[in-house]
């Protein structure tokens, strides 16, 4: 392995909290980057220097070495960052996959996000700017917001606000600028979410990945009916699954594609050294933390 994040999924896989658990014992880690030092005479479509990024969830990255079968691995170019390598194959797929799949957005439609500093916010930002569309990024109050605001526009963020202005009723104001959403992206739940609803425009689609407040998503009995808004769920793993791994090398070279242009960048990340895990993983749990931990092998 040459890099490893640590993802929100990996903390809830160890805590038992995740949608796939592997059989015990395991090693964390679902995305990372590694390079083939060997091949069996059986491969056919690897060699010693490829670089690789697992197929699917379950793998065990955060280690040193490993020996995986060729079914189980995708190759990558090394021509992109490294970073940009490990932090692959599950945010910026997720991101590119909710904008693609749920709504027939068209360059100047908004798409609007909560917990927008996160690795997939940050993704579906520049992935969103690159295919023309304006967002509306969404956050909670911090001491350094103007920072954060002015670092997620660098991506090519068009507005950031706090969740608190998101419930202010000036926001009916906000549309006379832009137009009203027809797709909104959930990661938090709880109040967060209820507030992105009623933004949409009539007849969109809010789509959940995540539940960072551990609270249900509530929708209004009233938006649902008379706005015909609709809740989705989307999840990498169930999408790799209704999808060849053809589909899924395919929408990893597509990608490739963005980061060499310069379109999608890896989020802020802190590399750490593998043997100073348990402090990479307290950061990765703390609040407002908008940095990605890294671990190098």
């Amino acid at each position: 392995m040459l890099a490893a994040p640590i993802n929100p999924s990996d903390i809830n896989m160890i805590q038992g909290n995740y949608g796939l658990l592997p059989e015990l014992p395991a090693v964390g880690g679902n995305e990372g980057v590694a390079q083939v030092i060997a091949v069996g005479s059986n491969v056919t479509g690897l060699k010693p220097g490829d670089w690789v990024i697992p197929a699917n969830a379950g793998l065990g990255t955060w280690r040193t070495e490993a020996v995986f079968s060729e079914k189980a691995l995708i190759q990558v170019p090394s021509d992109i960052p490294l970073q940009s390598a490990a932090t692959m194959g599950v945010n910026p797929c997720t991101a590119y996959r909710m904008l693609m799949d749920f709504e027939q957005l068209q360059p100047g439609d908004s798409v609007i996000q909560n917990a927008s500093n996160s690795g997939v916010g940050q993704a579906v930002i520049q992935i969103a700017a690159a295919l023309g569309l304006r967002t509306i990024n969404v956050v909670r109050d911090r001491p350094d917001i103007q920072k954060l605001s002015d670092r997620l526009k660098s991506l090519g963020a068009e507005r950031v606000i706090t969740e608190e202005e998101l419930r202010r009723p000036e926001m009916k104001n906000f549309f006379k600028e832009m137009p009203q959403p027809r797709l909104a992206l959930n990661c938090v739940g709880g109040k967060s979410s209820t507030e992105l609803l009623r933004q949409l425009a009539r007849g969109g689609t809010m789509v959940t990945y995540g539940g960072m407040a551990k609270q249900p998503v509530i929708a209004s009995v009233s938006l649902l009916i008379f706005k015909d808004l609709k809740l989705r769920g989307f999840w990498l793993s169930q999408w790799k699954k209704d999808h060849s791994p053809d589909q899924f090398k395919e929408l990893i070279l597509t990608l490739c594609d963005l980061i060499r242009r310069g379109q999608l960048t890896a989020p802020a990340c802190s590399q750490v050294p593998l043997q100073d895990y348990q402090s990479a993983l307290e950061a990765s749990m703390k609040p407002f933390i908008s940095s990605k931990q890294i671990l190098t092998m």
